[in-house]
């Protein structure tokens, strides 16, 4: 399994959120690109970049967005992007700029035919989120519910050729109460494509249990940021 260190950015910020509710922020960083060659000196292969300013509907944080991803260049990082990417323009930007990999949630449900030709323009660059409540897909900054089901879309997104969903369980992220493993696997076992997890991972041992599972990523943020464990025993761990 491989650990992804996950940046958020608010407000030109790194931050981590509870439940994605944006008062419920804590700072971590005020150079959020200082944070990447401590992840890369840690044995990072990829960096998760979320702006949160564009997933609440705000101005995306194109310049941040660009310095980090130099920062990830030099250390040879590979570096998806999502948050706020509601637009096929706005995908195409950022991976014509030469970012990795865009994470793409809202669109995927409210526009499904562009997602699909994003897959297949850049084959292997686009990964589709599915933040989810209650088993049900969470859009717009996790500020709606969807009528589409977590399962039903991450069917859609492997035929469009999605090259990995990102699995969020909205209700744990940030909180540090243990992966959703069973939501995850389930998932995992349906698809051929990764299934990414994300939300709720605060111990090695949560680690473990993701690990025993089956599942081949996962994404670390706030028990990164808290010291729960650093960044080398989780990679060791996995």
């Amino acid at each position: 399994m491989i650990p992804i260190p996950a940046i958020d950015l608010l407000e030109g910020r790194a931050v981590r959120l509870a439940e994605g509710d944006r008062q419920r922020a804590t700072v971590y960083a005020e150079q959020p690109e200082s944070l990447v060659a401590d992840f890369a000196k840690a044995g990072a292969a990829r960096l998760h970049v979320v702006d949160l300013d564009g997933a609440f509907g705000e101005a995306r944080q194109l310049e941040l967005l660009r310095r980090i991803h130099a920062v990830a260049a030099a250390h040879k990082l590979a570096m998806q992007v999502g948050g706020g990417i509601r637009s096929e323009a706005a995908a195409r930007e950022l991976l014509d700029a030469g970012i990795d990999a865009v994470v793409i949630g809202t669109l995927a449900v409210r526009e499904p035919e562009a997602v699909e030709r994003l897959c297949g323009d850049y084959p292997g660059r686009v990964i589709v989120a599915i933040d989810a409540r209650a088993g049900m897909v969470a859009v717009a900054g996790w500020t709606e519910q969807a009528t589409i089901s977590a399962r039903e879309l991450a069917l859609r997104a492997q035929g469009w050729g999605a090259h990995a969903l990102l699995f969020t369980d909205v209700a744990r992220d940030g909180m540090q109460v243990g992966a959703a493993v069973d939501a995850t696997a389930a998932l995992q076992r349906e698809l051929e494509i990764p299934v990414i997890a994300s939300g709720g991972v605060g111990s090695l041992e949560d680690l473990d249990a993701l690990r025993d599972a089956g599942i081949q990523m996962v994404v670390l943020g706030r028990a990164l940021y808290e010291g729960n464990f650093t960044l080398s025993e989780a990679i060791a761990r996995c």
